[in-house]
Formats: structure tokens, sequence, C-alpha cells
């Protein structure tokens, strides 16, 4: 199953910079994993903005919730799921049957 997902991050103040960035090192390595593993498929910056956007695959919305509270920085997180069903007219299925 893919999902379309947004994320978005609002530290607390009293994260200290140095936590703040043991954390991005840490995140940097977990989504790499992620990304072996198959779950995070693309990414996307916004520009000017820490925010992404991303398609991530699990096998069903748990498992989603599961690989996204995992993440290091996901309690200062903000997220929006979108799950994503196939489309008859995808242009990738239908190179596959041809």
């Amino acid at each position: 199953m893919e999902f379309l997902i947004n994320i978005s991050f609002q530290w607390s103040p009293d994260v200290p910079e140095e936590e703040r960035e043991r954390l991005r090192v840490e995140e940097r390595a977990h989504a790499a994993k992620l990304a072996e593993k198959g779950h995070l498929v693309r990414m996307w910056r916004v520009p000017g903005r820490r925010e992404n956007w991303g398609l991530w695959r699990a096998k069903d919305a748990t498992e989603m919730h599961e690989i996204l509270t995992s993440l290091p920085i996901w309690p200062w997180m903000n997220v929006k799921v979108l799950p994503l069903a196939d489309h008859p007219v995808d242009p990738l299925k239908r190179a596959a049957k041809e």
C-alpha cells in the first residue's frame, strides 16, 4: 500500500541545539534504513520550510503508523497521511501491462 505523507517539524523551545543536531543525524540514518527496506520510496523538500512530502510504502495503515512513530523526530512532527489507491489510467500500471 502506498501513502503520500507530508511532514513538518515543530521543535519544542526546550530542546537544545545539540540535541536537535543529534536527532537530525539519527533521523537521516533511520530514513536510509527505511529506504533500503522499501518503505521510503521518494522524498521532496518544500523550499523555505521545515517540511517535506514523501511517497511511502507499508503493508497497511497500522504498519505505516508504526514506521512513522519509529522516527527519532516523531515527537516534534506534524504529519498528514494520505492513503493512495490504484488508478486505472496510471501510466506506470499501463506500461507494465504492455
